[in-house]
């Protein structure tokens, strides 16, 4: 143990860098505890047990565990896919991973062409998708209620299509990288490059490869200025930092050096993870100087579970859930969700079935936005679970796939999901058997059937991503 670095924890609310104060000319009526300011937090490839509050024995995270102490956490939440550009379209647009614009981080036709380095080094051609002017997000629905919106590091929903950056879908402001231009985020967190609205802008620290600013920390003072900024008027900001995503690139382990028998990667997994939760301890520490702490709402999740490369054996990643990233087995989708407003959002754990399409009914909701243009959604408002009511989350059908790979529905305890193409379908009582080792499809054929039913009817056609059967009838 390192009394200096817990000491800083317990501090760590209170270091937020000197930032001046300059309130935009628009001025509205600030946010109340009823019409709360909104900061959503965005872990990338965090696993559903990589938090102290979700059961790790391992990894120190004592703000986001005090946020889930005083607030409502989610055992039963997922992320829109098992990736990241599905995931993150699904809860920007309300619809799932059948339905959305972006359904796979490369989309199978059409799309927009553009250079990626593989995972051995390699410059490879990929097509991507990308969200498209008509495409409505949390940013264009929150506008629309009178909240500055703000998009903070990663966005993930560009393609290759400069155009398509968050300040060009909704968000007034944006402050990160992009896939359009691949050096924005290089070297990966401790990056020279960084947009600032459509102004691509150097972080002088970091030239010549220098390790001086890790990117969770830039990414925390942008978000930290644009609270300043807008502390008198009522804003949603949404913080997507990169942590713990690979490769596990921090130099500062000493949260765990003491543990002489981890490797290094497992360390910097770790260090990743604490460091985030050091910084979102910034981020609240500055609404409670500011005084909005009572005013905000702050929702904090996992984009997906946790990567094949993640140091699952050591830390317990997935909580010993079935698979991975990647795939729609529950250690692919199950992810922690954490609710907290003091004074609103009581102290309880809830088992709601919850996704990410419902988060644009639900902010449409709590911010006033519902009778803006707010498009049909695979998601339902799920806000009276915040503020200690009920909703009936569990009569309804979660749906994901990845087309002509995989495919997923829960309903109630029940769990129906191929990981392979062309494989038989699988069957879980997700209720007593959490972690999918039962497969009960043999004894329950006639439900197999009826999933199998609606994963079709949920099925949307999409131009970008046919499924084989539109491949073999366009070639014969």
């Amino acid at each position: 143990m390192k009394p200096t670095r817990d000491l800083l924890f317990a501090a760590g609310a209170l270091l937020t860098p000197a930032v001046q104060a300059s309130d935009s000319p628009e001025q509205t009526q600030p946010a109340t505890p009823e019409r709360p300011n909104i900061l959503f937090i965005l872990a990338d490839d965090m696993g559903y047990g990589d938090l102290s509050c979700y059961g790790n024995p391992y990894i120190r995270t004592p703000n986001i565990d005090r946020l889930a102490r005083t607030g409502t956490s989610f055992t039963q939440a997922y992320a829109g896919s098992g990736i990241s550009s599905p995931s993150r379209c699904a809860l920007m647009t309300g619809k799932n991973s059948g339905n959305t614009r972006i359904r796979d981080n490369f989309c199978y036709e059409g799309g927009i062409e553009g250079k990626k380095v593989s995972s051995r080094g390699d410059t490879i051609l990929v097509r991507r998708a990308n969200l498209l002017p008509e495409d409505t997000t949390l940013g264009t629905v929150l506008s629309t209620a009178g909240y500055r919106t703000c998009l903070v590091n990663k966005w993930h929903l560009d393609g290759y299509d400069p155009g398509s950056a968050p300040n060009h879908r909704g968000f007034d402001e944006f402050y990160g990288w992009t896939i359009s231009t691949v050096y924005s985020n290089d070297p990966y967190y401790y990056p020279y490059y960084r947009f600032a609205g459509d102004s691509l802008i150097c972080i002088r620290e970091n030239a010549h490869d220098a390790h001086v600013r890790h990117n969770t920390e830039i990414t925390t003072d942008d978000a930290i200025a644009f609270i300043h900024r807008n502390r008198n008027r009522p804003f949603f900001l949404f913080v997507g930092y990169d942590a713990p995503h690979e490769p596990y690139n921090i130099d500062d382990t000493s949260w765990y050096d003491e543990h002489g028998e981890w490797s290094l990667n497992t360390k910097r997994y770790a260090s990743l993870v604490t460091h985030m939760d050091y910084n979102i301890g910034r981020l609240l520490g500055t609404l409670d100087r500011l005084g909005l702490r009572e005013n905000t709402l702050v929702i904090f999740a996992s984009d997906n579970g946790a990567a094949v490369m993640a140091p699952v054996s050591e830390l317990n990643c997935h909580a010993g859930l079935k698979g991975h990233k990647g795939q729609l087995y529950e250690g692919g989708i199950k992810v922690p969700l954490i609710v907290n407003q003091p004074g609103r959002v009581p102290a309880r754990q809830l088992t709601n079935q919850v996704y990410f399409p419902d988060f644009m009914p639900t902010l449409a909701a709590l911010t006033g936005s519902e009778d803006a243009v707010v498009p049909d959604t695979d998601g339902m408002d799920i806000s009276p679970l915040f503020f200690g009511g009920e909703a009936d989350t569990d009569r309804r059908y979660l749906y994901w796939e990845f087309p002509g790979k995989q495919r997923a529905v829960r309903y109630g305890d029940w769990k129906c999901v191929t990981v392979r193409k062309g494989a038989p379908l699988e069957l879980y009582n997700i209720a007593e058997d959490p972690r999918e080792e039962h497969d009960l499809a043999a004894e329950h054929p006639q439900l197999v059937k009826q999933l199998d039913e609606v994963m079709h009817r949920m099925h949307k056609p999409s131009v970008n991503y046919p499924i084989p059967e539109d491949f073999a009838a366009k070639r014969k």
